[in-house]
């Protein structure tokens, strides 16, 4: 990964993808340094997996360039310079899981030790388990091994925990968290928003085909000013907290309501003063309020 370092890990400017009328990708812009860990967000149908296809060579954009490490997709895949680890398929059920990375490192004319990629990706002890016998959570694991074979300087992730127990996300996470601190750049999409606060040094929100966001996660949550004020207030007049100085939105769950404003001190002062409002709370906004906000319009796209 070393003589790397000097280039961008991936270049991508301009990049656009239709399918028949429906435009997927409009003007793109994505520059990743190596060793960041950057989320990639937005809601189904916002481009992710088409940006992402691109990206590894799988699809070629109708207008724009990309660059991975100073090379073309293709050429970086075939010099081991980027791995992905995506949903689904690549794997043969009826053979062990060592038997699966020794197969996969055929392919390739220098590889990392097997016993190695198997203890940076957690699966030590499923050496001799037929694949087919392995949980989805074992079975992504395993993806992830197979991915480090090549020691690739970019490892691409497509929603790789979706349909993972509680559990099996934060052993997977673990794995590409200690492989990421060795100094690898990664790149994932995810719809779990907690994944993206936890691990990323940088989150890109992509909605509509567009890129709406791009920062560190301090910097994507002050994108949406303001604070919530929750409350507990029985027989609350919807129309009166909505006319209340600086309220955007008020939201009901039974008793609670929830105040998003730019004006919380306010707000927190007329509840404790003029109604019989009890456990007040203001919290700042958190990354599924920006999240919403930044995607609400049009997410369908």
């Amino acid at each position: 990964m070393d003589e790397n370092q000097g280039l961008l890990a991936v270049d991508a400017a301009g990049l656009r993808k239709s399918f028949g009328s429906v435009r997927a990708v409009e003007s793109v812009d994505l520059r990743v340094r190596p060793g960041e860990i950057v989320a990639f967000l937005g809601p189904n149908g916002a481009g992710k997996t088409t940006t992402i296809d691109m990206l590894l060579g799988l699809s070629d954009p109708d207008g724009g360039a990309v660059r991975v490490f100073g090379e073309s997709p293709r050429a970086a895949i075939s010099h081991g310079l980027v791995s992905a680890v995506l949903q689904t398929g690549g794997l043969l059920k009826d053979i062990t899981v060592r038997e699966t990375l020794a197969l996969t490192a055929s392919l390739f004319a220098d590889t990392r030790p097997i016993e190695e990629v198997m203890q940076r990706a957690g699966i030590s002890d499923l050496r001799s388990r037929r694949v087919g016998l392995c949980s989805g959570g074992q079975q992504q694991r395993l993806r992830f091994a197979m991915a480090l074979l090549s020691d690739p300087g970019l490892l691409i992730l497509d929603e790789p925990t979706t349909g993972m127990d509680v559990e099996g996300r934060r052993a997977f996470w673990s794995a590409i968290r200690a492989d990421a601190a060795r100094g690898r750049t990664v790149l994932f999409a995810t719809h779990y928003l907690d994944e993206a606060d936890e691990y990323a040094d940088r989150i890109v929100l992509m909605s509509r085909g567009r890129i709406v966001a791009d920062g560190s996660t301090a910097e994507i949550k002050n994108l949406v000013s303001g604070r919530i004020v929750r409350a507990t207030l029985p027989g609350a007049d919807p129309a009166r907290l909505a006319g209340l100085p600086g309220v955007d939105d008020v939201e009901f769950a039974g008793d609670r309501i929830s105040i998003h404003t730019k004006n919380s001190d306010a707000v927190a002062r007329h509840l404790l003063t003029e109604t019989a409002a009890r456990d007040v709370e203001i919290t700042s906004q958190n990354l599924e309020s920006v999240f919403l906000a930044l995607t609400s319009e049009g997410a369908s796209a």
